[in-house]
């Protein structure tokens, strides 16, 4: 669902007012902290998150090609949701042991499905005004803006050379997103050449925003698999949140935050929902709205049983917290189950119980109901065949654009 939009280099007037603006902003956003808002009235660019992806795993294993040696350059690819004039990252070392030595960044737009740039629109990143930056573990660094013209529903290479390993590397694998490696010092490379390795997962980046007089704020997608979209198809851009973004049209940013294997109530892949709220939703730029779709791993594989109640009662703590910042928070049913080997009848009883709980509106401020767009009508425990990717659990990519076309945009 890449759209092309027609890519144009900025002339260098525009670059040194973008340059300007983007020095102003940023210091109001610093002043103000990541989820400085502009209200509905203004109608001076603001920064608002186009892309991201919540760390979610540490890659130290030196098996299988995992690990990421001295003098390597990855090259992320990443997709976005609107667009703006200038742009900034945020790199991470959450996950990370040692500090995280990065020597160089760049930006650019993407050219065709590979890891080409196109000409004329790679930048230098820096961090205080310095090519390099070190992030201290547990850490994460939002870098200064940089000009350059970004589409929206387009797509981005942000590479990043590390000098050193630095420890384990804060990834996010899953993330149906083909991104590229090269050895040495890569970022300059317009060309691509030089990435002649694959990698499923993105790895020291946390997020992308953009500046923009246009959009009305961002709306995070926070959740499991099913949000990750783990069984959707690969560099197609067909996950749920997705298409709720190419049915916005770029007047609203669409975070997806979703976490393969992720619980509400307790650790399970990365920390749990309520634990990573504040990180991963009201610390996100420009956020107005949240989605919240999580609870199926906490009644599949907790050690303690399904309990609706927890479950709803952890939901509960997610919508307070969100209002407490001003937010709008939509919650979302949980989808049938049937069929996966560890939905028992109590783990169905528990998800039906959950969902009667958020569609009686006590607890979020709208909701959509994943459950019944999905489900057969004549199974209603397991989700109807051609939105089942065919594990019972994961919907097809059918599905997903079903779950995406599900969402009420007015409930936004």
């Amino acid at each position: 669902m890449n759209k092309r939009h027609g890519y144009a280099t900025l002339a260098a007037l525009t670059a040194v007012v973008v340059l300007i603006c983007c020095a102003i902003y940023l210091g109001v956003g610093a002043a103000q902290g990541r989820t400085a808002v502009r209200t509905p009235e203004a109608a001076a660019p603001a920064w608002v998150g186009t892309w991201a992806a919540s760390p979610a795993t540490a890659v130290a294993d030196s098996r299988r090609g995992r690990t990421y040696p001295a003098g390597q350059s990855v090259r992320n690819v990443v997709h976005t949701s609107i667009g703006g004039t200038a742009a900034r990252i945020t790199v991470t070392n959450l996950l990370g042991a040692e500090q995280l030595k990065i020597a160089q960044v760049s930006l650019a737009l993407r050219a065709d499905h590979g890891s080409a740039a196109v000409p004329g629109t790679l930048r230098r990143v820096t961090f205080g005004g310095a090519g390099s930056v070190v992030v201290a573990p547990g850490a994460q660094r939002l870098s200064d803006p940089v000009a350059l013209q970004v589409p929206h529903d387009g797509d981005l290479l942000v590479t990043i050379h590390t000098p050193g390993p630095g420890g384990p590397v804060t990834s996010h694998p899953q993330a149906r997103q083909t991104s590229y490696l090269a050895v040495g010092d890569r970022t300059q490379d317009v060309r691509g050449d030089a990435y002649t390795r694959q990698t499923p997962s993105w790895h020291h980046l946390a997020s992308v925003d953009v500046l923009t007089p246009d959009a009305r704020g961002a709306v995070v997608a926070i959740g499991d698999s099913i949000t990750d979209g783990v069984t959707s198809t690969s560099d197609a851009n067909v996950r749920w949140p997705d298409v709720l973004a190419d049915r916005l049209g770029g007047r609203y940013g669409v975070l997806n935050q979703g976490i393969s294997g992720n619980r509400l109530l307790t650790y399970g892949r990365g920390p749990s929902t309520l634990a990573r709220f504040e990180r991963d939703v009201l610390d996100q730029s420009g956020v107005s709205t949240v989605i919240v779709a999580i609870g199926i791993n906490d009644l599949l594989r907790s050690p303690y049983g399904p309990t609706a109640d927890r479950i709803t009662a952890g939901l509960a703590d997610l919508s307070r917290r969100a209002h407490a910042r001003g937010l709008r928070v939509v919650g979302t049913t949980l989808l049938p189950c049937g069929g996966h080997y560890l939905c028992t009848p109590a783990v169905d009883a528990a998800r039906i119980q959950v969902n009667s709980a958020v569609r009686k509106g006590r607890i979020f401020d709208a909701v959509v109901d994943f459950d019944r767009a999905l489900r057969d009508p004549y199974s209603p425990y397991r989700m109807r065949p051609a939105y089942d990717s065919g594990d019972h659990l994961h919907p097809s990519d059918a599905g997903y654009l079903r779950m995406g076309r599900a969402v009420d945009l007015a409930q936004l």
